[in-house]
């Protein structure tokens, strides 16, 4: 936890860019009749029944402290997919970063193992050697900022239905375009002093051996004793 909040506290640097990554699955949504138009005193209206064509994958990454974001849409979320998300990323996102410091949720799909699954060794070592990956702790996947961005896009694009893939890539790429026209940023104010305040239960307890007394207490210990004993 407290390697994360550290990564936070670095400043904004270009060459080392800091990005949260993390993906989240949503249901596809077709109508059965067709939805009624808004009309003067009346609300749009929708059938209550649904046609239910599947699920996608939404990998969302963003920069925090530039106001970025960017959302792929995919059909899985297999290692192989990430480690396609992966490379768009140190390719087509970051091409002049020296390396990017990467933080993510603990799945067992986030590791360089799946970039060897996916592509040849060379070219999954490339794309390793520019990671800096930090995980955060188990049941500690809040701490990643990306979450919040996943957040914001549920309750502000897939908060209705949406039929395809195709529509819903359109849908995450308007959202994300908005978001990063108003450079919006997220306020990240918890530190590792907080942490060790208001998390103090998490930490382990140490608990010190007594000192062992010196030869002078001792002594006077002994002392003490032989006179009552007089």
């Amino acid at each position: 936890m407290e390697d994360v909040l550290d990564v936070y506290t670095r400043p904004y640097d270009p060459r080392r860019p800091q990005v949260c990554l993390d993906e989240a699955s949503t249901q596809l949504l077709g109508e059965v009749a067709p939805p009624l138009p808004p009309a003067p005193g009346r609300p749009a209206r929708e059938d209550y029944e649904y046609e239910r064509r599947g699920t996608a994958t939404l990998f969302l990454c963003c920069e925090p402290l530039r106001g970025w974001r960017h959302v792929t849409v995919t059909e899985r979320r297999t290692k192989v997919d990430w480690a396609h998300a992966i490379r768009d990323l140190v390719d087509a996102r970051y091409p002049d970063a020296e390396r990017i410091v990467l933080v993510m949720d603990n799945l067992n799909t986030h590791t360089p193992a799946s970039l060897y699954e996916a592509f040849p060794p060379a070219e999954a070592k490339r794309l390793a050697d520019k990671l800096e990956i930090h995980d955060t702790p188990k049941h500690g996947s809040w701490l990643n900022m990306a979450e919040i961005e996943l957040s914001v896009l549920a309750r502000q694009c897939l908060d209705r239905r949406i039929p395809d893939a195709d529509t819903l890539r359109r849908e995450v790429t308007a959202w994300a375009d908005a978001r990063n026209g108003a450079a919006a940023v997220v306020d990240w104010r918890f530190t590792t002093d907080d942490a060790r305040i208001k998390l103090k239960r998490l930490y382990p307890v140490v608990n010190e051996a007594p000192a062992a007394p010196s030869l002078i207490t001792r002594f006077v210990h002994h002392n003490r004793r032989h006179d009552r004993l007089v």
